[in-house]
C-alpha cells in the first residue's frame, strides 16, 4: 500500500514539476483559460451587476427576468469555450508527444502517462479557475458599466461577486476541462511508441499548385466573395436572414483567397533577389509556405471570427443605444436588450477564440520547426537575426487575417450602419473606433506573447 501511495505521490509530483517547467509552453495556453472563464463568470454574473446598481422595484423585476435569458445563452457561450480548449488540447498534445513517448520508454506505460496528463489538465485548469474567476470580480466595475450601458441605467462603480455565477462557473467549466481530458487521454493512449517519439514531420504535401489551379482558386475566391459583399451591400435584409451561410460562403473566399496569396506572394519575392536574398527572409519565406496547406483553413476561420465578432460588438452597443432612443423598437424593449448584450460577449468570445487559434497554431508549428531553426543555430546565425525571423512569421500569421477580417468588416459596418440610421442610435462611429482599438490591442498582446514563447520553444539556450 506504501508503494501504491507513493507511486501516486511521484506521479503528482511529475505533473506538478511538468507544469513549472513547461510554464512557458502553458502561457498561451493558461491565458486563454482564464480569459474564456471571467467571459463565462462575467456573463453569468451579469444580472448581479445591474441588481448592484440603484434601481426602482420596476427595474429589478424586469432585470430578473432578463438574467434568466442571459444565462440560457451563456450556454452557446460555454459550447463556443468547449471547441476553443479543445483545440487548444490538441496543440499541447503535439507539442509534447516526444515527452510522453521518453515516459513509456522509461517503463510507465500508458495509464500512468495518461495519469500525469490528467492531472497536468487538472492543476492548469483549477488555477485558470481561480484566476478567471479573480479576474472578472475584479473588473466587474467594467462589466457592469457594459450592462449598465445596455440596459439603459444609471452606473457608479460597484465590485461585485457573485456565488451563484461562480459555481455555475465552475461547473460549466469543469464539465469542459473533464471532457477534455478525457479526449486527450484517448489521443495518447491510441498512440504507438513510435507515433509518440517521431518529432520530426516531413514538410506539407503542397496540393492545387501551379498556374491553373492557382487561377481556378482565385476565381473562385473572387466569386464567392462577391456573393457575401455584394448581399451586403444591396440586399441587406437577404444577408442578415440568410446570416450563417453567408458566413460559410466568406470562409471559403476568404480561404481560397489566402491559398491564392500564398502561392502569388513568395513568387514576387523570389523576382526581387536584391531583398529575397538579404539576412535570414528566404528562411522566412520557406517557412511560411512549409505550413501554408494547413495554414490557410485556420487564418480563414479566424478572419471571419475575428469580422463576426468586430461586428457583434458594434451591433450590439449600437442596438443598445437605439432600443433607448429610437422609437422602433420601444415596445419590446425589455425583450430585446439580452440579445444587445448577448451579441457584444459573443463578439468578445469570438475575438478571443480568434486570438488564441492563432497563438496555438503558430505555437504548434513552432515546435514542428525546431530541427530547421537548430541548423540555423549550428550554422552561426546570429541569434537577433533569428529571433526576426520569428517575429515576422508570427507577425504574418496576426496580420493577415487581421487585415482581412478589417475588409469584411468595412461591408458589415455598412450593414449596421443602415441599422442604424434605422433605430435613431447615436455613437455609432464611436463604437466601431473602439471596437477596432481593443481588438488591435488584444491581438497585439496575443502577438507579443506568442512571439515570445515560439522564441523560447526554437532558440535553445547556449551554454
Amino acid at each position: 500500500m506504501e508503494s501504491l501511495s507513493w507511486g501516486y505521490e511521484m506521479l503528482f509530483k511529475l505533473a506538478l514539476g511538468n507544469v513549472r517547467r513547461s510554464a512557458h509552453d502553458f502561457s498561451v495556453y493558461f491565458l486563454t483559460l482564464v480569459l474564456a472563464v471571467c467571459l463565462l463568470y462575467s456573463f453569468l454574473a451579469s444580472n448581479g451587476y445591474l441588481l448592484a446598481l440603484d434601481l426602482t422595484s420596476e427595474q429589478r423585476a424586469n432585470f430578473a427576468q432578463a438574467g434568466g435569458v442571459l444565462e440560457a445563452f451563456a450556454v452557446f457561450v460555454a459550447v463556443i469555450f468547449a471547441f476553443l480548449i479543445g483545440y487548444a488540447n490538441v496543440f499541447l498534445l503535439r507539442r509534447r508527444r516526444r515527452e510522453f513517448g521518453l515516459y513509456e520508454l522509461l517503463g510507465m506505460g500508458q495509464a500512468r502517462v495518461s495519469a500525469v496528463l490528467a492531472l497536468e489538465s487538472g492543476m492548469v485548469g483549477l488555477a485558470s479557475l481561480i484566476a478567471g474567476v479573480g479576474l472578472g470580480g475584479l473588473l466587474s466595475p467594467a462589466f457592469g458599466l457594459v450592462a449598465a450601458f445596455v440596459f439603459g441605467v444609471a452606473w457608479h462603480p460597484v465590485m461585485t461577486f457573485s456565488p451563484d455565477a461562480a459555481a455555475q462557473t465552475l461547473a460549466a467549466f469543469a464539465a469542459i476541462m473533464v471532457v477534455a481530458a478525457v479526449r486527450a487521454v484517448r489521443s495518447v493512449r491510441k498512440r504507438t511508441l513510435v507515433e509518440l517519439m517521431r518529432s520530426d514531420h516531413a514538410p506539407e504535401r503542397r496540393r492545387l499548385v501551379g498556374t491553373r489551379p492557382v487561377r481556378l482558386q482565385q476565381a473562385a475566391a473572387a466569386v464567392l466573395l462577391a456573393v457575401v459583399w455584394g448581399t451586403c451591400l444591396f440586399n441587406p435584409g437577404y444577408f442578415v436572414v440568410f446570416i450563417i451561410p453567408m458566413g460559410f460562403i466568406a470562409l471559403g473566399g476568404t480561404y481560397f483567397l489566402f491559398r491564392v496569396l500564398g502561392a502569388r506572394v513568395p513568387e514576387r519575392l523570389r523576382r526581387h533577389p536584391e531583398g529575397y536574398w538579404c539576412g535570414l527572409r528566404l528562411f522566412t519565406v520557406r517557412q511560411v509556405e512549409a505550413r501554408i496547406e494547413s495554414g490557410c483553413a485556420a487564418l480563414a476561420a479566424v478572419c471571419v471570427l475575428m469580422a463576426a465578432g468586430m461586428c457583434m460588438v458594434v451591433a450590439g452597443l449600437t442596438f443598445s443605444v437605439g432600443l433607448r432612443e429610437g422609437a422602433l423598437f420601444g415596445s419590446v424593449q425589455t425583450g430585446l436588450e439580452p440579445i444587445a448584450f448577448a451579441c457584444i460577449f459573443y463578439g468578445a468570445a469570438f475575438l478571443v477564440c480568434a486570438a488564441a487559434v492563432l497563438a496555438l497554431q503558430q505555437l504548434s508549428q513552432a515546435s514542428d520547426s525546431v530541427a530547421a531553426y537548430g541548423v540555423l543555430d549550428r550554422l552561426g546565425a546570429e541569434r537577433s537575426m533569428v529571433r526576426a525571423s520569428i517575429r515576422s512569421q508570427v507577425a504574418i500569421s496576426f496580420a493577415v487575417p487581421g487585415v482581412m477580417a478589417c475588409v469584411h468588416c468595412v461591408f458589415g459596418f455598412v450593414l449596421i450602419g443602415v441599422l442604424t440610421v434605422l433605430s435613431g442610435s447615436v455613437g455609432y462611429l464611436s463604437f466601431v473606433a473602439g471596437t477596432v482599438f481593443l481588438t488591435a490591442a488584444t491581438f497585439a498582446v496575443y502577438g507579443a506573447v506568442t512571439s515570445r514563447a515560439c522564441s523560447r520553444t526554437l532558440l535553445p539556450q547556449r551554454r
